[in-house]
Formats: structure tokens, C-alpha cells, sequence
């Protein structure tokens, strides 16, 4: 049944006291420093007491401590291969830990560096699990961080299930899940346990061969309906269900407390918007991939002609190798526009983040009349699961980190290269 727009007037007019109201939007505060443009892909900072902050810059493969004013910077790793504060071959991440030390997880080497207040390796210890060592190495995918009870919390790895194999090698696409867990782990006994499930983009493709070579296609999805999740100050976890825009909180203890409905200005569209939405996340990516092909050393450049892929079922069953030719890529396959939902979703992958004050900032989709200079917009929910505040910040920024007190880190790009800038809520 359709709404009417009196339906939903008469709706409003009848919702419960005690209901969340929608609240207005104001802008972040002007900056109050900035570091230099000399920094690649910011992933991550951290604030410690002493008001110094620690940048993981995943582009560049470096870690670094800029001083309490952003002006100056040392260097703690960097992408050199073989010394003793090597980065390490691939993007890793920084997570808070105890007594103020940070921290850093090389996913490719399956070690985790403990780094003290002052910027110096103290140790190193290898990765809980290898298996989920790539996704508790990230700082974009998830946001790992220690519970109430001490417990390292992240994302387990993406399990699939193959097919049956044939003798000329798999006979169809791995199955991708649509969900996936939250894990902890006790990292002196090395207890895992599962925390809850969360919604993800199920990844659908599919696969043929000819004449010994295979063609992978995966179908894009723009718009999936995802959930989020990040650990909050308190320990507990918050989940927000992108289906119904909630929060499930998750206590360390296990408890599970859902949150009512929070406000949000839901965007219709229509078919000719799901059309608009295809062709410009097709354009997009057809300008990325380009890109790629041409810059140095990424996949898909001219160097790069083949691909190799090894099946293996395990135990007694079969193991193959597949040759792909990567020097000419494949065209992008996306979804139908009819299979887009009825209504934007209220946020993406990747866009809920703590603060150090008890809060979730959530970087909504939602845009504003007029407001085309404007960034994105921050839903900020507290320990509660409730709507608190709702805050943009300027073009071309996003939230990179947090410190006390209402303290915003937030990485800014330009033609000339990207920076940090420390500003308050």
C-alpha cells in the first residue's frame, strides 16, 4: 500500500511521545590547525594524552606522529621493505590499546607492532587468527577496538563456499554470504567468540571458460543496504541496521538492547533515479579502472598480463590453477536498476566510526537543498541508540578520527594532495 503524503502527515501526528525528533543540521566547527599536504589516503588517526596524534596513511604505506599544532611530523614506519620500522607490504591499521600504547597490524606479515605513547616499537606479536588477519589489518573495512572485557573486536574474515570441482576446474562462482560476524578475542588465552551478525553486500558473480582460460564477472551493486557496527567508548558494541535505521546494542557481557527507529528523511527514487544511479557508478569506475591502467604498477596495466588463481577443495579433493588474462579488462557488469531499493540508503560501507566521548558518528547519505558545497552529513547517536546531534562538515572532508572533549580529526583532499585538520563538534 502507498502512502499518501497526508498518510504520513497523519502518521507523524500520531507517533508516540518519547518518539526521536528529527533534529537540525549545523556545520562542524572552523579548524582550529592543519597539517602540510603531504599525506596520501588517511585511514585512520588516534589522539594521545599528550595531545600528539598518530596518522596511518594506508596510500602511502606510513605511519606518523604529528605534534599537538599538526606542524611538525616524525616518522614511525615507513613503506622501506626490511628494516626494523618497516610499514609493511600492503595497507595495515592502528587500534587503540592499552595504557595508551597503539596497536599497528601488518596484514601481509601477520604480525602486530605494540607502539608506546612516545612513537617506539616496543614489540611484536603475531595476528590472533591469520585467517581474519586481513580484515583486522584494516581501517576502512570495520573499525576493530577493544571491548568492556579487554577483548580485540573485528570483523571475521568473508567465508564463501565453492562448488563441486570438475577435472577442468571449478564448475561455477564461489557463493558469497550476505552477512557477516563480529568476533572477539581474548588475546592472551586466544578464545574467539562470536559478538553478533551484520548485513554486507553479497558479492555475485560468475565464471566461464574457454579454451583453459576463465572469465570472472562480478555484478555491481551502487546501492546495497548494509549494516554498521563500531565499538563505543563504554566497551559495548553498536550495530545501526541499515533496513530500518536502528542500533542494536551489544554489551560485553552479551546482552543484546535494540534502540527505537531514529528520524531520517528518507530519499525516494524513482526509476529514472535508479537509472541516473547505474550510469554514474558506471562512469565512475570506468574512469577508475582507466586510471589504473595507466598508473604505475596497479592491476590492470599493461606489465600486468595474467592472473593466477588456485582452487583447492582440501583434504584428498582436487586443486587446480587457472590462468586469467588481465590485459584487457572485462566490461563492468552491474544490477538491473529495477533491483535498486525504492529508497536511498541511509548510509554505506564503511561509514560509522567512535568517538572518545561514548557517541557513534554515522556519514549519512542524506544531502541538502543547496548545500552543493557542502560534505557529508554526520548523524552523531549516543550510548543509548539515540539521535543526539546531526553535523556536516565542509567540502571535501571526512572524519578520520577523534579526540576528548568534542575533538574531530578530519582528512582533507584537494588537486594537490590531502591533509589533516583537528577542529571540535
Amino acid at each position: 500500500m502507498r502512502l499518501t503524503s497526508l498518510s504520513l502527515a497523519l502518521l507523524a501526528a500520531t507517533a508516540p511521545l518519547g518518539a526521536q525528533q528529527a533534529l537540525p543540521i549545523r556545520l562542524i566547527a572552523t579548524p582550529d590547525a592543519a597539517s602540510k599536504q603531504t599525506l596520501g589516503l588517511v585511514a585512520a588517526v588516534r589522539q594521545l594524552p599528550n595531545g600528539s596524534v598518530l596518522v596511518n596513511d594506508a596510500a602511502k604505506r606510513q605511519l606518523l606522529m604529528f605534534d599537538r599544532s599538526l606542524a611538525t611530523a616524525t616518522v614511525i614506519a615507513d613503506s622501506t621493505s626490511g628494516g626494523a620500522n618497516s610499514y609493511g607490504p600492503a595497507a595495515g591499521a592502528i587500534i587503540g590499546y592499552a595504557a595508551d600504547s597503539t596497536l599497528f597490524v601488518d596484514p601481509r606479515d601477520l604480525s602486530m607492532f605494540v607502539i608506546d605513547p612516545a612513537g617506539n616499537i616496543a614489540r611484536v606479536a603475531a595476528v590472533p587468527r591469520s585467517q581474519d588477519a586481513g580484515m583486522l589489518g584494516s581501517n576502512t573495512v570495520g573499525s576493530p577496538a577493544f571491548d568492556g572485557k579487554g577483548r580485540l573486536v573485528y570483523r571475521a574474515g568473508l567465508g564463501f563456499r565453492m562448488p563441486p570441482m570438475t577435472a577442468k576446474g571449478p564448475a561455477a562462482a564461489p557463493e558469497f554470504p550476505d552477512s557477516s560476524a563480529i568476533v572477539r578475542v581474548d588475546l592472551v588465552s586466544r578464545k574467539l567468540d562470536t559478538a553478533g551478525f551484520y548485513k554486507i553486500a553479497k558479492q555475485k558473480m560468475t565464471m566461464t571458460q574457454n579454451e583453459g582460460r576463465m572469465s570472472i564477472t562480478t555484478e555491481i551493486n551502487p546501492m546495497p543496504i548494509v549494516d554498521e557496527w563500531a565499538v563505543l567508548a563504554n566497551g559495548s558494541i553498536a550495530v545501526v541496521r541499515g533496513r530500518d535505521y536502528h542500533v542494536d546494542l551489544i554489551t560485553a557481557d552479551g546482552n543484546v538492547a535494540a534502540a527505537a527507529k531514529m528520524p531520517f528523511e528518507w530519499q525516494r527514487l524513482t526509476d529514472e533515479d535508479k537509472v541516473a544511479v547505474i550510469d554514474s557508478a558506471k562512469a565512475a569506475m570506468e574512469r577508475a579502472r582507466t586510471a589504473a591502467q595507466n598508473g604505475g604498477g596497479a592491476p590492470g596495466e599493461a606489465g600486468a598480463r595474467s592472473v593466477v588463481m588456485n582452487f583447492s577443495m582440501g583434504g584428498d579433493g582436487p586443486a587446480r590453477s587457472t590462468t586469467m588474462s588481465a590485459g584487457a579488462l572485462p566490461p563492468l557488469s552491474f544490477i538491473s536498476p529495477s533491483e535498486l531499493p525504492d529508497y536511498r540508503p541511509a548510509f554505506t560501507l564503511g561509514a560509522a566510526k567512535a568517538d572518545l566521548d561514548g557517541n557513534l558518528w554515522l556519514r549519512t547519505t542524506f544531502t541538502r537543498a543547496g548545500a552543493v558545497a557542502a560534505g557529508p552529513i554526520y548523524d552523531v547517536i549516543d550510548s543509548k541508540g539515540e539521535l543526539v546531534d546531526r553535523v556536516q562538515v565542509p567540502a571535501g572532508r571526512t572524519i578520520v578520527g577523534f579526540g576528548k572533549g568534542g575533538v574531530v580529526y578530519m582528512m582533507a583532499r584537494d588537486d594537490k594532495g590531502a591533509w589533516i585538520e583537528r577542529t571540535h563538534k
